[in-house]
């Protein structure tokens, strides 16, 4: 089935269509039977996961012994801040006593931390082993799972090091949502609603018509949201794998100032969060350019707060704006400036060092003073 099948089906079968390195994405329910079925005939895997998710291991214990692979479960930190070189280290400390070999495979069963750390101890190890992708958070099943982008953080900002390394599979089943505590359910929809900026109109009438079985996590509605959500990123993907076009930066929309947010509060907001308070700056900043009106500011604004995402930053993690620019000019997609990706009369695009009056006039609209 492909990407534009009916998402009411029991599995979708999202096709990344990369050259050498093609693999599916698969939504639905029963979706992680696939993940036994895919590395069948591998000999060991190891299962990198958390133990706040552990209510999820079982179900792939169980079907990986099922089809005769040995697996081991090996358990990182549960929070952004055990997302870091040290904790790469000793996974691949861990793979290597646990006799993990090139053509064995990892398996990442988690939501972002989980995703971008096991999967870039996987790219290193060895120069590289097979990783299959199991998401368990909203944000995971639509936006970090796919692409093959991998890394970890520095004291110095956000995911500064690491590595394209394509899964050989992802696999999601909107049902796990269920159990997810509210706040990192609603933190996934602020990757969401990027999706819908970026010009998924069908997804943008989904969530502006209906938000509250968004929010309330109707299993239908979930399934066309993450199945949209998946295939976007996957065609973004097939046309830019490496970010070298500037196609693959417009997933970007949001990202420069969630970044920095998160670097600069030390992670007390979900990534989710400061994403969402970055579409709100971005959408603020492309009005003080004219690039969008005020009236298409407010309307996205509009749709991010029926969500019940936050719009500003909490008082308690205000930070200056000073100290924000100088994270912001450190990130991956600056080149010594400020850049952006702002939304505007050609569509969402690059958009390098825009005037100081009209950064500070985001900055005030999300509640950072200048």
């Amino acid at each position: 089935m492909s990407g534009d099948a009916d998402p009411a089906a029991e599995l979708i079968t999202i096709p990344v269509a990369l050259p050498g390195r093609a693999y599916d994405i698969v939504v639905g329910a029963g979706a992680i039977d696939g993940v036994a079925r895919l590395l069948s005939g591998r000999s060991r895997v190891v299962v990198v996961s958390q133990a706040a998710i552990a209510a999820h291991v079982p179900t792939l214990l169980d079907a990986l012994a099922g089809a005769g692979i040995d697996a081991e479960l090996m358990l990182i930190g549960d929070g952004e801040a055990d997302k870091t070189l040290d904790t790469v280290a000793d996974l691949v400390g861990r793979f290597t006593r646990s006799g993990l070999l090139r053509n064995d495979a990892v398996v990442a069963l988690g939501g972002g931390v989980v995703g971008d750390t096991a999967g870039f101890a996987a790219a290193v190890y060895h120069r590289g082993v097979a990783v299959v992708q199991v998401p368990t958070t909203l944000l995971a099943m639509v936006d970090s799972s796919i692409g093959g982008k991998t890394g970890v953080n520095l004291p110095e900002g956000k995911n500064l090091v690491g590595a394209f390394h394509q899964p050989i599979g992802v696999f999601a089943d909107p049902a796990v949502l269920a159990t997810l505590p509210a706040r990192e359910f609603d933190a996934g929809l602020g990757e969401v609603v990027k999706y819908a900026f970026l010009g998924d109109t069908e997804l943008r009438a989904t969530l502006s018509s209906a938000p509250d079985t968004v929010v309330d996590r109707d299993p239908a509605t979930l399934a066309r949201v993450v199945a949209r959500c998946a295939a976007f990123k996957a065609r973004v993907v097939v046309e830019d794998e490496h970010e070298t076009s500037g196609v693959r930066a417009t997933l970007n929309l949001g990202h420069t100032l969630a970044h920095a947010l998160e670097t600069a509060g030390g992670y007390d907001l979900l990534h989710g969060e400061a994403v969402s308070i970055g579409l709100v700056f971005a959408a603020r900043l492309a009005a003080a350019l004219e690039r969008i009106s005020t009236e298409a500011a407010d309307e996205q604004v509009a749709l991010i707060s029926a969500l019940g995402l936050p719009t500003a930053v909490p008082r308690a993690g205000r930070v200056s704006g000073a100290e924000l620019i100088a994270l912001m000019r450190r990130d991956k997609k600056s080149d010594g400036g400020l850049t952006f990706v702002l939304d505007g009369p050609r569509g969402v695009e690059r958009v390098d060092d825009p005037p100081a009056h009209a950064v500070e006039r985001a900055f005030a609209a999300v509640g950072i003073r200048a």
